[in-house]
């Protein structure tokens, strides 16, 4: 009985960590080609469809080695990370990192913009951008964007605890209703909120004020000092965390103006 419990929990830890490594990537969509293939020869199977079963049968066979050949370095990447995936330990301090360099951005009056990923994949902006996959530091965020590398321009992804990508485009807000006076970086942190469940911090280059946008609501002009806070409240989704309800009440006040 005992054994039977165990390997339904390892087999459910090992289809769950497959599912978190190609989330978001274009391995996703060719996982899900495979799977309805997969369904369809189940199907022939089973009403007895000879030709069309044996047709699906080798093109599978032929498949599974195309993908190896194809997504080799998407394989060796998920690889990697499985190897550092230590049950998501250290969350809280790639998010003081990311806080810090905003502040440090502010201070300077150097823009920046920072998305952090949540549930949805962010794998189709990563690959709009130049892909880095190192270590959230607050001395290379800000390195990042100073105004004399060449990634400065766009934005950087935080995801799975590391700085994926830099210099990443990110789709700029449709809303109708926003300031005409919000600059292109605040009106690409709305949008890529809009469309995702990310977390994107902004500093503007013109005052050093720093925004966080989420859910399609941005709230400027945030306190160094309450960076870190709102960020780790938002992250935590505990909706009886305090932080995060002061977050919400200052989200409302900012659409009621």
């Amino acid at each position: 009985m005992y054994s039977i419990i165990l390997e339904i929990a390892l087999l459910w830890l090992i289809f769950y960590m497959m599912l978190v490594l190609i989330k978001g990537t274009v391995a996703e969509q060719v996982v899900k080609g495979f799977v309805v293939i997969s369904l369809v020869a189940v199907l022939s199977k089973t009403l007895n469809l000879n030709i069309i079963n044996w047709i699906i049968t080798r093109a599978l066979g032929i498949a599974v080695i195309s993908i190896i050949v194809i997504f080799q370095p998407e394989i060796r990447r998920g690889l990697a990370r499985l190897g550092r995936f230590g049950v998501f330990t250290g969350e809280s301090q790639v998010l003081e990192e990311s806080a810090k360099a905003a502040v440090v951005l502010s201070k300077r009056k150097v823009g920046g913009l920072i998305a952090i990923e949540r549930e949805v994949g962010l794998r189709r902006y990563i690959e709009s951008g130049v892909e880095i996959d190192a270590v959230v530091t607050t001395e290379l965020i800000n390195t990042i964007f100073s105004p004399t590398t060449a990634l400065h321009d766009g934005g950087i992804i935080v995801a799975r605890q590391r700085i994926e990508a830099a210099a990443c485009l990110f789709p700029l807000t449709q809303n109708p209703h926003i300031p005409k006076t919000m600059g292109t970086r605040h009106r690409a942190a709305l949008g890529l909120s809009e469309e995702t469940d990310a977390v994107v911090v902004v500093v503007s280059e013109e005052t050093g004020d720093i925004s966080i946008a989420v859910e399609g609501k941005m709230t400027r002009n945030i306190e160094h000092k309450n960076v870190v806070k709102l960020i780790g409240g938002i992250m935590s989704k505990n909706i009886n965390n305090p932080v995060t309800s002061a977050l919400k009440n200052i989200f409302s006040k900012s659409e009621a103006a």
